[in-house]
């Protein structure tokens, strides 16, 4: 009972911040992008961040909620992807260096959420380690 309060509460705050980061970034490429250069477009460009921060607020809470063995399963996750951002983001900098397109930094997010994702449903599923 009290896990399923813990992930409700989770996912309140975490698909909340989302939200916000959705909105906000609509709103900043629609009125960000037509503006003149400067700090108030900086401001307006960077802003769905607010949303990312809220989402990492999220995560950090929920860190806080759970018990010792899920706390550590859940860093171990993190710290795998990590450890599988960086490998890609290194070899594909070797990459570039051979005449490879060079890459957004968004890219790196993607592969870390992707790599996190993919490493907790395997471990939920599979129960490696």
């Amino acid at each position: 009972m009290h896990e399923q309060k813990v992930q409700r509460t989770y996912n309140t705050e975490m698909y909340g911040a989302l939200a916000i980061y959705a909105l906000m970034l609509v709103a900043s490429i629609k009125f960000g992008r037509g503006m003149d250069a400067g700090v108030l477009r900086t401001i307006v460009l960077s802003s769905p961040m607010i949303g990312f921060m809220l989402g990492v607020w999220a995560v950090a809470r929920q860190f806080r909620r759970v018990d010792e063995f899920q706390r550590q399963i859940k860093l171990e996750n993190l710290a795998l992807a990590a450890a599988i951002t960086a490998g890609a983001s290194f070899t594909y900098g070797f990459l570039e260096t051979a005449g490879y397109e060079k890459l957004s930094m968004f890219w790196v997010w993607m592969v870390m959420g992707g790599a996190w994702a993919v490493i907790t449903f395997l471990r939920c599923r599979i129960n490696f380690g």
